[in-house]
């Protein structure tokens, strides 16, 4: 498992930031750089994208895999804890590191996810994965991200420019593709109504277990992350604090510097450490 890192090497402080299913380390660019102040900031390419490794057998592209792998990066850094900050599929792994006995997470924001997932926003995401599609230019491969990206809200031609970039690779033949194994589709291909309730009944278990202090954003216009849903998560489990932001749907990008302040005020309201 590749990862980028951000800040002093030696500094204790550690966040670790980790991004959603089909997107890359490379989001947390301007979040990490601006924390990196008082973090040292990891963010990691999960297995199946950007600089990491392909799995062999997809039915391992879970969040219990992901999970696994967490671990390991914490293990990694030789520190105790770790503050994080996840992104839809981030935010379900840090759920799920998070409920662990002992877990090493102290404080976690969970970006625009929950544990009550909308089925029909799952097909969307799915059908969206599994298409491999090719690009004949940048300019056309970008087009596509920012069709099909457009629930992350208002950006500038130059932030569309750079959240295509870190998500599309050039091939030897000159087109371009989407920087992921498209295997990490098939857990998500078949799947049925039933099989999503019995997700969620496990996702409210680990919510339910994990007791650090949690903020939870939502974009306001999100198709995966209900209100009903977000209010839910601040009544049981960590009873999470709740932001919602207007405009923008499934998700937040982080990008932005109104975003970044939301994040820095809730990691650092208690002095670190």
């Amino acid at each position: 498992m590749a990862y980028k890192q951000w800040g002093e090497p030696d500094n204790p402080e550690v966040l670790i930031c980790v991004h959603g299913v089909s997107r890359v380390s490379s989001d947390f660019d301007h979040l990490a750089a601006a924390l990196s102040d008082r973090y040292r900031v990891i963010c990691p390419d999960v297995v199946g994208r950007g600089q990491s490794s392909w799995l062999k057998n997809p039915q391992f592209y879970a969040v219990p895999q992901y999970v696994s792998d967490m671990v390991t990066l914490v293990a990694r850094l030789d520190v105790p804890r770790v503050d994080w900050l996840g992104t839809s599929m981030g935010g379900l792994i840090g759920m799920g590191l998070a409920a662990l006995p002992d877990s090493p997470v102290r404080r976690m924001i969970v970006n625009d996810v929950g544990p009550t997932l909308n089925f029909p926003a799952l097909a969307r995401i799915a059908e969206y994965l599994g298409a491999e599609k090719r690009f004949a230019s940048f300019d056309e491969g970008l087009d596509y991200i920012r069709t099909v990206s457009a629930p992350f809200g208002p950006h500038s031609d130059e932030e569309w420019a750079k959240l295509a970039r870190d998500v599309l690779v050039q091939e030897e033949s000159g087109q371009w593709k989407r920087h992921y194994d498209p295997a990490i589709a098939k857990p998500f291909q078949g799947i049925s109504e039933q099989m999503v309730l019995q997700g969620e009944a496990a996702l409210w278990a680990a919510w339910d277990a994990i007791r650090c202090p949690v903020l939870l954003v939502r974009g306001s216009d999100s198709d995966l992350l209900t209100r009903e849903t977000a209010q839910q998560m601040t009544q049981r489990g960590p009873k999470a604090e709740l932001v919602e932001l207007p405009g923008i749907g499934h998700a937040p990008t982080f990008m932005h510097e109104d975003q970044i302040a939301i994040a820095r005020r809730f990691l650092l309201r208690h002095e670190l450490h």
